[in-house]
């Protein structure tokens, strides 16, 4: 396992920025977002393949989509916080006239943004035209998805993953937030999905399981293990197991705070389990 010291501590900072732009604003999406940290973190500062600065077309580096886009906390703190923009900005959250909108927006050329995101549903399709794309370009770099596993009851899901595999769209990883849970409640009790791993496999992609997706050692073996795989012909679905709100005890393990703010009680019981790292904004 790698030595993560350092992207522990930023995990924390980063739930930290999730508390605080939800609080502000009283608006937005903790829960997915917390149980995401670790993945955005190893995602960004250890597995991607980036340029410095940002172009829109991604020429020559790794791509992200992220197509549930109402945890857009966690991304825009760790885009802050990997460079792409000042971090104080993230003190505009969800603010008339921010670049930091509910959901990531494009018409505001905030720098990290390639795709307005939070359809649910659509991720997918706009991540396998980036491959194809980079095929078309003969740019070997590779994109990835995220995608909530409630966000999986959306048809054009499967269709996409259809149409990955028929074109062996290879230069792609889906990754899948595993949590169970979803705004109306469990996914096995809003729409159970079954087992993930066989519809995917049935589907003609490649599979692999994070079983600690809280876990960021875990996040960047499994990830790594992702990128082995690509380029063999199949598309790369990784299923990713987290706890919705992880790292706030009284967030975890619960549809309830998968868009409802915290108080300031609530607030200040969440960061003292989360003391400051890398310096707050």
């Amino acid at each position: 396992m790698p030595e993560t010291k350092h992207l522990e501590d930023f995990v924390t900072q980063v739930r930290r920025d999730i508390l605080r732009q939800v609080h502000k604003v009283n608006s937005g999406h903790p829960g997915g977002s917390l149980g995401c940290a670790e993945f955005f973190v190893a995602l960004y500062q250890e597995i991607m393949e980036r340029k410095d600065g940002f172009e829109m077309n991604g020429i020559g580096e790794d791509l992200f989509f992220l197509s549930n886009g109402h945890i857009s906390p966690v991304y825009y703190s760790v885009l802050a916080r990997s460079g792409y923009f000042p971090v104080e900005e993230l003190n505009t959250f969800r603010l008339i006239n921010t670049r930091l909108q509910g959901h990531p927006t494009t018409h505001e050329g905030l720098p990290g943004i390639r795709i307005a995101s939070g359809s649910l549903g659509q991720g997918m399709s706009v991540a396998i035209g980036a491959a194809l794309a980079k095929k078309l370009n003969n740019d070997d770099h590779i994109v990835y998805s995220l995608h909530g596993d409630g966000e999986l009851q959306e048809g054009q899901i499967w269709e996409a993953a259809m149409y990955a595999a028929g074109n062996k769209v290879d230069n792609l990883i889906s990754t899948v937030d595993l949590n169970g849970q979803q705004i109306d409640g469990s996914t096995d009790d809003v729409l159970p999905m079954g087992d993930l791993r066989a519809k995917f496999e049935a589907f003609g992609w490649d599979v692999i399981d994070i079983k600690e997706g809280n876990n960021v050692a875990a996040i960047i073996e499994g990830l790594t293990e992702a990128k082995s795989r690509t380029g063999k012909g199949k598309p790369v679905c990784v299923l990713m197991h987290t706890v919705m709100g992880n790292g706030v005890d009284f967030m975890m393990h619960t549809h309830a705070w998968h868009g409802k703010a915290p108080n300031d009680e609530q607030l200040a019981k969440g960061l003292a389990q989360n003391p400051e790292t890398l310096g707050d904004y």
